[in-house]
C-alpha cells in the first residue's frame, strides 16, 4: 500500500511539473524582436534582413552550426543592432519621406506608422511588416526604411489620396 501511494505522489508531482512547464512554453509569445525560420531560409539571409550579422545572430541563439537551422525555429534577433540600424534608417527615410509633406501630413503618417507599428521599421505581425505594416507582397522582398517609406506614400496616395484621409479611415475602422 505504501509502495502504491509513493508511485501515486510521483506520477502527481510529475504531472503538475509537466503542466507548469507545459503553461511557461505556450506562454512564450513571438515578438517583434524575433524571426520563425521558413522553408528556404538562411541565417544569412535574416541576417540581412534584420540588419545584423549571421555571427550575432548565432551568438545570441547558442547555434553552433551556422549552415543548420531548422524550419519553424524561432531566432530572438539581435536588439542593439537593431535599434542602431533602424534608428539610422528611420532618421533618414523620414527626413526624404516627410520633407514634401505639409506639418498636417507628416503629423497623420506619424500618427499611423506609431499605432500601426509604434513606429518600428522591424515589426511583424503575420504578413504585415513595418513601419507602416504593409504586406510582404508590396514591399517586393526590400524591407528597407527607405523602400517601407515610398511604398507607403504610394499605397496611401492611391488608396486615399492623403494621409490625413488615411488616418480618418484608421480612426473609423482600426485600420488603414
Amino acid at each position: 500500500m505504501k509502495q502504491i501511494q509513493t508511485k501515486k505522489k510521483i506520477w502527481t508531482v510529475g504531472i503538475l511539473n509537466l503542466a507548469v512547464i507545459l503553461a511557461l512554453i505556450s506562454s512564450r509569445s513571438v515578438s517583434a524582436d524575433s524571426y520563425t525560420v521558413k522553408s528556404g531560409d538562411t541565417l544569412s539571409a535574416i541576417a540581412k534582413m534584420h540588419q545584423t550579422s549571421v555571427e550575432k545572430l548565432a551568438h545570441k541563439n547558442n547555434i553552433q552550426n551556422i549552415h543548420l537551422i531548422q524550419v519553424g525555429q524561432v531566432l530572438e534577433l539581435d536588439d542593439e543592432t537593431k535599434q542602431e540600424e533602424t534608428t539610422k534608417g528611420a532618421e533618414a527615410s523620414q527626413e526624404l519621406s516627410t520633407s514634401s509633406l505639409s506639418a498636417e501630413e507628416q503629423e497623420a503618417k506619424e500618427w499611423i506608422a506609431q499605432k500601426e507599428s509604434s513606429g518600428s521599421y522591424t515589426a511583424q505581425n503575420g504578413q504585415y511588416y513595418g513601419r507602416y505594416q504593409l504586406t510582404l507582397s508590396y514591399l517586393n522582398g526590400d524591407l528597407s526604411p527607405e523602400n517601407q517609406e515610398k511604398v507607403a506614400d504610394s499605397y496611401v496616395t492611391s488608396r486615399y489620396g492623403s494621409w490625413v484621409a488615411a488616418k480618418g479611415f484608421w480612426l473609423v475602422n482600426g485600420w488603414y
